[in-house]
């Protein structure tokens, strides 16, 4: 064999798993048929971040009497907000290709097709084909954004992620099609930027999947910076024959129309699964997604699948833990499996929203009785010092062995917090340990005790 393993796909999966197997000793390669670092790093987590964080300097330079400072006029240039952007895209991805070079890991670039359980083809940009070995294959292929068969992407008037990440006009008009952390922070950071955004969502929340409360503060934190927000409205059909868009939508009141000049349709995505030989090799498929045991290993001994392309949350960090695990395994080792009901998720918009384990209407579900504990951050110091007082902590415990079942935040900042949760479910730490467990002050993460004191009628500062 050329190696002992190939990974097909560079993005958080793919990259970390190649370092992980270089750690351990696998001679390995990597197969990256456009940029080293995928989706993630090039289209998806850190551009967009950069967007937002643009959006968001340029909302406190408008809010900046709030702080007793004074700026005239502030402006922006779209132009040079994609570009810097694009810019922290491109540095990203030139630390992956200087750590594929310090771990000796082998960068070949081109489209690779599965031809056996340890043989791929690989073409290059020139149309030129060669064939690697391995012992071992892992595929890690991501996902992109998925299209409503009545609703196709154009890439002009009807655009996806990566269109609305480099737009070469800022739109006056704009409808977001799903309220997911894309359409979500989209909406935000065209909303900030001055575009009128109306955002639509199927189901009766925006960010469905987050608890109900959470749900309904983001919806007012965005209508009050402007923001139309439709909640259990369909989108039946864009027609953009015109200028710009029509988009007609069917809610519980009847039809309506919408006119703008761009959709941005955020409704999920879809794994990248076509062309790679799965189907030629034999590798099991359902549902649009490669199946595999708890580690990662596919139907073909030698073949192995993980991140967006598997069962489990598109996420980048999922992506990651299931790459090393899954290496460690190859390697010899005996890792833990994923557990995949302590992921955290995360969504960036402002105010940020995070979350990890069971929404309160789970939990009932579940069958637990269970205490609730919600502190505002309209009572934080830090929080009101700070000019971002929107949000809460709302943490959800079992009431007879004080397991934290979820823990779910809106607020400024909240992303950075959330691990504290995650620990503390990994732990198995109970409401009480959280309780006495000293927070600094002034924190947002004050927050967290708070919250967990109230569930326990304790709370100091309500």
């Amino acid at each position: 064999m050329d190696f002992d393993l190939i990974v097909l796909g560079s993005g958080p999966g793919g990259y970390v798993a190649a370092i992980r197997a270089s750690q351990l000793g696998l001679k390995t390669a990597i197969v990256e048929r456009e940029n080293l670092g995928g989706i993630c790093l090039n289209w998806g987590c850190i551009p967009t971040k950069a967007l937002l964080k643009s959006a968001q300097v340029f909302d406190y330079l408008n809010h900046a009497s709030d702080y007793g400072i004074n700026v005239k006029e502030a402006s922006h240039d779209f132009g040079a907000v994609v570009k810097r952007s694009r810019e922290v895209a491109d540095g990203m991805s030139k630390g992956v290709q200087f750590l594929m070079k310090k771990n000796k890991i082998e960068v070949i670039m081109g489209n690779g097709v599965l031809k056996g359980a340890n043989k791929l083809e690989v073409t290059d940009a020139d149309g030129n084909k060669k064939e690697i070995t391995a012992t071992n294959i892992i595929v890690s292929t991501g996902a992109r954004s998925r299209e409503l068969p009545h609703i196709k992407q154009d890439g002009e008037k009807i655009i996806g992620y990566r269109k609305a990440m480099t737009l070469p006009k800022q739109p006056k008009k704009m409808v977001v099609m799903g309220s997911g952390a894309i359409g979500s922070e989209f909406a935000y950071f065209y909303q900030t930027m001055g575009t009128e955004v109306t955002l639509i969502e199927y189901m009766d929340n925006i960010v469905p999947v987050e608890d109900e409360e959470v749900s309904k503060q983001l919806a007012r934190s965005f209508k009050k910076i402007g923001m139309n927000v439709m909640t259990s409205t369909e989108v039946t059909s864009v027609d953009t024959s015109g200028k710009g868009c029509v988009v007609n939508y069917k809610d519980k009141k009847g039809e309506g129309k919408i006119e703008c000049d761009v959709v941005l349709s955020a409704v999920g995505v879809i794994a990248n699964i076509e062309n790679i030989g799965l189907e030629e090799v034999g590798v099991a498929t359902d549902r649009g997604k490669i199946m595999v045991n708890e580690y990662y290993e596919t139907n073909i001994p030698g073949i192995f699948a993980i991140g967006d392309c598997v069962p489990g949350q598109s996420l980048a960090h999922v992506a990651s833990a299931e790459g090393i695990i899954c290496v460690e395994k190859i390697a010899g080792h005996s890792p833990e499996a994923l557990d995949y009901n302590n992921i955290p998720g995360c969504t960036y918009c402002s105010p940020e929203v995070a979350s990890v384990g069971m929404t309160e209407k789970a939990a009932k579900e579940a069958g637990y009785e269970i205490k609730v504990g919600k502190f505002p951050f309209s009572a934080s110091g830090k929080a009101k010092a700070s000019g971002h007082s929107d949000g809460f902590v709302k943490l959800i415990f079992d009431a007879k062995y004080g397991e934290l079942l979820g823990g779910h935040m809106i607020g400024a900042n909240v992303t950075e917090l959330v691990a504290e949760l995650v620990a503390v479910r990994k732990l198995e730490t109970t409401g009480h340990e959280l309780i006495k467990t000293v927070h600094p002050h002034p924190t947002m993460s004050e927050a967290i005790m708070e919250a967990a004191a109230a569930a326990y009628d304790e709370v100091i500062h309500l």
